[in-house]
């Protein structure tokens, strides 16, 4: 067993040590977990089911490639356990789970969640605004989950380990609903052809034949780290 996923308990949150792995390690991790957003309406709870990992100075996809410190990416220099939100194409939000220690840029990018009950995927479906007549179109994409749980830059920076705030972390089952163990794959990530070799590592993280996971690679490879 995983020494760091045995730590994790079902509806507790993440442990300390959990949010001082790298992000190559948080990234497959992170799936079946629970986030948690709070809002007017009700919490909204969903598994993780599909990441990807943007870990260290040298990762050519990463904002923070070459140690780049601005004032967007300066969170991701500080310590595991916060929100790092960002906005592409001048409309879409992405949720970061920054991880890692101080001084060494760590970051996992949530690509796609999953409703845990019909109420929460009732309260996404009236977030989201528009008819999502499959799975994948509710909350298959870092922009698509941020709009169904209501998730913007209003958000950055927030600690993600102190449940009861606007968005947490917390432990979830490990398997999904059927009971069954599910298999991680684990492929290269999207959109990120600038990142020369970078833009190959198989960093992209998803539960196989989850309907709500983003892109199906055909070519991917079950998880090295399940073995």
């Amino acid at each position: 067993m995983d020494p760091i996923l045995e730590q994790i308990k079902p509806g507790a949150p993440l442990p300390p040590a959990f949010y001082r792995l790298t992000a190559l390690e948080a990234a497959p991790r992170l799936l079946g977990q629970t986030l948690v957003r709070r809002t007017e309406e009700g919490d909204i709870r969903c598994r993780i089911v599909e990441t990807e990992s943007y870990g260290g100075v040298e990762d050519k996809g990463s904002h923070a490639h070459g140690g780049r410190r601005t004032a967007r990416t300066e969170i991701m220099f500080g310590p595991g356990g916060t929100a790092y939100i960002y906005l592409i194409y001048g409309m879409y939000n992405c949720l970061n789970v920054v991880t890692g220690t101080e001084g060494d840029p760590q970051a996992v990018l949530i690509r796609a969640v999953e409703p845990l009950s019909p109420a929460d995927e009732a309260r996404m479906r009236r977030y989201r605004g528009t008819a999502a007549r499959k799975p994948v179109d509710l909350s298959g994409g870092p922009g698509k989950l941020c709009r169904a749980m209501d998730i913007s830059k209003a958000l950055n920076a927030i600690p993600l380990d102190q449940p009861g705030g606007p968005l947490w972390l917390e432990g979830g089952p490990v398997t999904g609903g059927s009971g069954a163990v599910e298999t991680i794959v684990e492929a290269p990530r999207i959109g990120i052809a600038y990142a020369e070799e970078y833009a190959a590592k198989p960093w992209r993280f998803y539960f196989q034949g989850n309907p709500y996971v983003s892109v199906i690679d055909k070519q991917a490879e079950v998880w090295a780290g399940a073995n």
